[in-house]
């Protein structure tokens, strides 16, 4: 939040007040025009700095035109017509700010997300150490739970780990001793110890982080609608005002002029417009951290999805069940999720979501870490895991993920999982392809068989897959001018990088990692994809009505110049009907508010 623009907002306030009270309280209108000269010029001189700042940038705004009427009307001794523009110019900067900062206040750190602790083995002590004093080569301790300190090897214990928001791969993966593990992963249910391979700031989590730094150090250039306008309604109003001057001999014709040539519907109208649209977003379940991301996600021309978590779910979801002869379907899963029932396994809880029977009494339960669970139900035993430990039969594998089932050590079935699309996932793409975005894609880091299955059954028209974070932000600044701007949506700290790159970066946040949230400029709240689209309709509406309420204030003022050249409008009559201008198009632009 910029607080600079508050403040001159307050400082035009009290000069405002401190003027009226000397004018009419004191009677003092010497006293008056110092304070407003005083005010103004100050102001105007803040104003200038900031110009020039933007002009550096490469930008041209509405602020030269501004300040050139507070001088004017400063200079011929219209101090009121001056003190009205000043509100109108600072108070229209520190509504864009409030609404920005309204938006950012509802999403978290990045940084104070990452792991930040480390347990460290020293001989049989266990001690807690800040995550930047550890070296490499040293032991520590995973508790079940823990988010992984550092990227390091295990010496100790086996585990699962959810990789799903580093790597985009949703189903759980082993780890044994010897195995690497990845900082910012999440450990399973079992402790384990591992050697720090890599220091904090050179493992995975911080490589993220530092992409995320290097993306948003390299922004892409856009020039905002109002800015587009500023320049041939600056020139137009200064031609108006300088001919003014010259048929007439009379400089305070360029004030007058200039006074109703203050650009409010470029200042006002246009941010109104944008928060109004800012705050119908919100009550959709769509937070938009600034105005002028609503501007780009009206302009987008493809659109780039993450896969987990985004398209899909993000979680495993029992996919088939695949009986051998003799065995039934719903036996067969009655018996996984039976001995599955005291497992804390994420498989575990899949099977007993999918089971539709009444769970069998298991005793004598022992399970085995990354391996599979064994347990007595009517007198059997029955195990469930890897197919290696169920049974020592040559058994036919599948390519997905699965649960093998045995009993006394006779192999009956598996069960298998998948990562299930959302059911709003194809009416998306559909309504994105309707709005005329026919550039979709798929960046994702898992299998290319899988990424392609996903993408034909919900209508993606590009595929990339395998790809880690550095490889999504290559495909996104490759894509060629006519696909531009683009917006990328996802959900993990791996989608964070390319989230900034995007010239639109969109996260679901209702699960998803608070990287990406901080990451995003757009954060979908609800867990329903079609927000997404529902976002590009409201920024289209948005802008749409920001548009004409900038051009029917553009189109009075010209009018109001053209009368006021002739000296038919005095300079605080000119800012009185400014004002009413003021009015129409905020009045006008308030309506992208509504929904329709």
């Amino acid at each position: 939040m910029k607080l600079a623009n508050y403040k001159r907002l307050w400082g035009v306030l009290v000069a405002g007040i401190a003027a009226l009270s000397a004018q009419f309280i004191f009677q003092q209108p010497h006293w008056t025009a110092g304070i407003l000269i005083v005010a103004g010029s100050l102001i105007a001189l803040l104003m200038f700095i900031d110009m020039v700042q933007t002009l550096k940038s490469g930008k041209f705004g509405v602020d030269l035109l501004a300040i050139t009427a507070v001088i004017a009307t400063l200079a011929v001794g219209e101090y009121w017509a001056a003190l009205i523009v000043l509100l109108m110019l600072t108070g229209g900067d520190a509504l864009e700010d409030f609404a920005a900062h309204r938006a950012n206040t509802e999403l978290q750190s990045l940084l104070a997300n990452s792991p930040q602790d480390a347990h460290l083995v020293t001989a049989n002590t266990l001690t807690d150490i800040h995550i930047d004093a550890v070296t490499v080569g040293q032991e520590l301790l995973v508790k079940p739970g823990e988010a992984i300190p550092v990227d390091g090897t295990v010496l100790q214990g086996t585990t699962t780990v959810d990789e799903s928001s580093l790597t985009g791969e949703s189903r759980p993966i082993d780890k044994g001793p010897n195995d690497t593990v990845m900082s910012g992963a999440i450990n399973g249910d079992q402790a384990i110890h591992i050697r720090a391979d890599q220091t904090a700031a050179n493992s995975q989590y911080q490589n993220i982080v530092r992409l995320v730094q290097q993306a948003e150090n390299q922004p892409a250039h856009f020039v905002r609608m109002a800015d587009r306008y500023a320049v041939p309604f600056t020139l137009g109003a200064y031609l108006i005002a300088g001919i003014a001057w010259w048929l007439s001999g009379d400089p305070v014709r360029v004030a007058e002029v200039l006074v109703v040539a203050s650009p409010c519907p470029l200042i006002l109208a246009a941010p109104i417009a944008l928060v109004s649209g800012m705050s119908r977003a919100s009550r959709n379940g769509i937070i938009v951290k600034t105005g002028t991301t609503l501007e780009k996600l009206a302009q987008v021309r493809s659109f780039a999805f993450d896969k987990t978590g985004t398209i899909t779910q993000g979680h495993l979801v029992v996919a088939s069940v695949l009986p051998q002869a003799g065995m039934t379907s719903d036996r067969l899963l009655q018996l996984a999720a039976s001995v599955e029932q005291h497992s804390n396994h994420v498989l575990a809880r899949s099977l007993l979501a999918a089971n539709q029977q009444a769970l069998l009494a298991a005793s004598d339960v022992t399970e085995t870490t990354a391996a599979g669970i064994q347990a007595t139900i009517d007198g059997q035993t029955v195990r469930a895991g890897k197919a290696g430990y169920v049974t020592n039969e040559p058994i036919r594998k599948v390519q997905q993920t699965a649960v093998y089932v045995a009993v006394n050590d006779q192999y009956v079935g598996c069960v298998t999982f998948t990562d299930r699309v959302r059911p709003e996932a194809a009416t998306t793409m559909a309504t994105l392809h309707r709005l005329g975005i026919t550039n979709l894609l798929m960046i994702s880091g898992d299998q290319p068989a899988i990424a392609h299955q996903i993408a034909r059954e919900v209508g993606i028209d590009q595929i990339h897959a395998e790809c880690l974070p550095a490889d999504k932000i290559d495909v996104l600044r490759q894509l060629p001018t006519d696909q531009r701007p683009v917006a990328m949506v996802g959900d993990g700290v791996n989608d964070a990088p390319s989230l900034v790159t995007a010239d639109v970066g969109i996260a679901m946040g209702a699960h998803g990692a608070t990287a990406a949230s901080e990451s995003a400029d757009a954060v979908v709240l609800k867990d329903d994809l079609t927000r997404v689209s529902t976002a590009v309709k409201i920024s289209r509406d948005t802008m749409r009505i920001a548009r004409q309420s900038v051009l029917i204030g553009i189109a009075i003022c010209t009018g109001l110049m053209l009368i006021a050249s002739f000296g038919i409008i005095p300079a605080i009559i000119g800012a009185l009907f400014q004002e009413a201008v003021d009015t129409i198009t905020i009045l006008y632009a308030l309506r992208a508010r509504t929904d329709r």
